[in-house]
């Protein structure tokens, strides 16, 4: 007894200390966090959390380590521990990152259920009312999806990281970011993700895209520090580009010790550049970077977290990054800068791309997409405005990031940067040709919901068909699990929607589309059971059920009765709550007992005949009326033809149990 007490001595001293060692090792973690040294961070985190020592603050920490450097479906491994917690203090704002990492691990209802919850915290939130304003968004997606051919550009790309294209030399060469320098003999790592810092580098394209010879492009540019995505004037004079706050030999920090990023501007001199030039609008408290030339040289967008951002937020320790755009005067000044709030979200914008046609391209982890950052596509206006982003589709967004798209409209080849598997690093380069273009202004996309009436449930497997003012079939697919469906039509016009299932009425609806490009949801409505229309007694002409005739002094079914009683046994099936009183009546031609009896006989004999084709016997109640409910004026003595006397000699079948399916009872 007393080896055991001193076991446990021990064993309480030895867990205290550990605590105190555990918080003093996630004070360090929470140094490195802080000081965005992620990597390290993460090495500290995980040897506590496989310790045992978990909680709200080290499971969401840990899981930024890997969201904050675009590793998904790790950062899904530690949220998903995180919201296992019994723990009601989560930050509203880990909602929307678990999201995103649910999307990464293709659970889609999930994330969509842990958005509608950002939402309730959030509803001021541009990411919680783009999922509202676009709950169909996967079915959008699939929509665009099937436009591109995609290649890895395995030949130029390195084991680290390799991303942000951009076109220089007439289009003949490609310049990109590269940490292909990591493990050289003069190695510089950045604490970040533990690579090397990017350099720029360039490589020759052919006449197919295809990319080779990858070098250095500048002694000049290229510096200790990150220099990233550049872009170049159409004459391939002048170059913008993302580097480091570190300018002729200074490296300056915010006031958290943070190094932000900055664009400079370099000429040509010769074949060489000079030395850049930071642009005006940078700031050491905030970052400036990846800066996007318009066709003409005289706009210039890029990405930003400066105060006025629709992502800026002071209280958030990352706060999100904005595409803005300025003006280049002639005198190679700069305007002002305005925030394209028309595209920008509480989430990330970056890496914008102008195509020659007009189409301002980026990528973001705002608008709805399929996890990560996904490409988006917007058009710009003659006055300089966006339209509405549209997300561009697989297989160029996938469930990871995907970004940095550039394309030659010339062409329709072009390239952009992916950490999808099967890369030859953590980021790569993809060349792709472009099939199709993405819809035009005069087209819409008509997406709905097939459910079923009764339980609101999505219906799976109903057809869906479109047809046009004539009735010729536009278009048909087969519903998943989630009952949705999505066509694209010409505005304008008027269209007929059609659902079909097995065992369930089909529904029609018509509709006229809009004049202009917009989202039109049309919920169709399948039933479970089928809405009776009746008057709540006599169910007989619902079933188109003739006269049931006897022979003349028999009470036996007849083969033509057989076929109409067997319409009653499969209505008693479909509708299984319902219960039939068989009523019989004759006409008025014999003794008024007689009448009495034969109506018994023949109601007890139908009502067998349906027992015995297995209706349940507590169902059917059966009761012979005689003469005594005529339906005309053929009583005893009164001359009638044989027709008016048939009317009589009819049996009723008359139903309870319908409030289930209808507004009876």
């Amino acid at each position: 007894m007393k080896m055991m007490k001193n076991i446990s001595i021990i064993l309480v001293f030895a867990f205290s200390f550990m605590s105190f060692a555990q918080k003093d090792i996630v004070k360090r973690a929470n140094k490195d966090y802080e000081n965005l040294a992620y990597v390290d961070a993460r090495e500290i985190y995980l040897k506590v959390v496989e310790s045992g020592y978990e909680n709200v603050e080290i499971l969401s920490k840990l899981g930024d380590t890997y969201y904050f450097n675009d590793e998904l479906e790790q950062a899904f491994k530690y949220y998903d521990k995180l919201f296992n917690l019994d723990n009601d203090v989560i930050s509203p704002e880990y909602y929307f990152r678990y999201a995103q990492s649910l999307k990464a691990v293709r659970r889609y209802a999930e994330a969509d259920a842990l958005m509608a919850k950002f939402n309730s915290f959030k509803g001021f939130d541009t990411r919680s009312k783009s999922y509202s304003d676009q709950p169909d968004y996967l079915q959008i997606i699939d929509f665009q999806s099937g436009r591109f051919e995609i290649e890895n550009t395995r030949k130029i790309n390195s084991y680290t990281t390799d991303f942000g294209p951009s076109y220089y030399d007439a289009m003949n060469q490609v310049v990109y970011a590269t940490a292909r320098d990591t493990n050289s003999f003069s190695n510089r790592t950045h604490s970040w993700n533990g690579q090397s810092f990017l350099q720029l580098y360039t490589s020759d394209a052919d006449a197919t895209g295809k990319l080779s010879n990858e070098r250095k492009l500048s002694k000049v540019l290229n510096t200790k520090f990150h220099e990233s995505t550049p872009t170049f004037t159409a004459d391939g004079e002048t170059i913008y580009f993302t580097r480091n706050n570190y300018n002729r030999g200074v490296y300056r920090q915010d006031l958290d010790g943070v190094n932000k990023l900055k664009i400079y501007r370099s000429t040509k001199s010769g074949k060489s550049w000079t030395k850049p030039v930071e642009l005006p609008f940078n700031n050491d408290e905030y970052s400036v970077a990846h800066p996007a030339l318009s066709p003409d040289g005289k706009y210039l967008y890029f990405s930003s977290d400066m105060p006025g951002s629709v992502g800026y937020d002071v209280d958030d320790e990352f706060t999100k990054s904005d595409l803005w755009v300025v003006s280049i005067n002639d005198d190679q000044t700069f305007g002002e800068p305005r925030n394209l709030t028309e595209i920008n979200t509480a989430g990330r914008e970056s890496f914008p791309f102008v195509s020659k046609k007009g189409t301002l391209y980026f990528a973001s982890s705002g608008h709805q997409g399929l996890g990560g950052l996904d490409i988006f596509a917007s058009s710009i206006n003659p006055d300089g405005t966006l339209s509405s982003p549209l997300n561009i589709g697989k297989p160029a967004n996938t469930i990871y990031d995907d970004f940095a798209f550039i394309i030659n409209d010339d062409t329709n080849m072009g390239y952009f940067t992916s950490n999808r598997p099967g890369g030859e690093g953590d980021d790569d380069i993809y060349r792709f040709v472009q099939l199709e273009d993405l819809r035009d202004a005069c087209e819409v996309i008509l997406t709905g919901t097939v459910t079923d009436e009764k339980s609101g449930e999505p219906m799976d497997q109903a057809t869906v068909m479109v047809m046009d003012a004539n009735n010729n079939k536009v278009d048909e697919l087969v519903t998943k699990a989630n009952g949705k469906y999505v066509f694209k039509l010409e505005c304008g016009k008027q269209y007929f929607v059609r659902t079909e299932k097995d065992d369930y009425s089909s529904d029609e609806d018509l509709f006229s589309t809009p004049t202009k490009s917009d989202f039109l949801d049309v919920p169709l409505a399948m039933v479970n059971e089928r809405i009776l229309v009746v008057d709540c007694d006599d169910i007989a002409p619902l079933l188109n059920i003739k006269d049931i005739y006897f022979d003349f002094d028999r009470f036996n079914i007849r083969p033509d009765a057989a076929l109409e009683l067997s319409k009653i046994q499969a209505f008693m099936e479909l509708y299984p709550q319902t219960a039939v009183e068989i009523r019989s009546h004759t006409d008025s031609r014999a003794p008024d007992s007689y009448n009495d009896v034969l109506s018994e006989k023949r109601a007890q004999s139908t009502r067998n005949w349906l027992v015995q084709r297995g209706i349940d016997s507590s169902r059917l109640t059966a009761r012979g009326y005689g003469e005594r409910q005529l339906v005309n004026r053929c009583s005893n003595g009164v001359n009638c033809s044989p027709e008016e006397h048939q009317l009589n000699r009819r049996s009723e079948f008359i139903v309870t149990g319908l409030g289930s399916y209808t507004n009876c009872d």
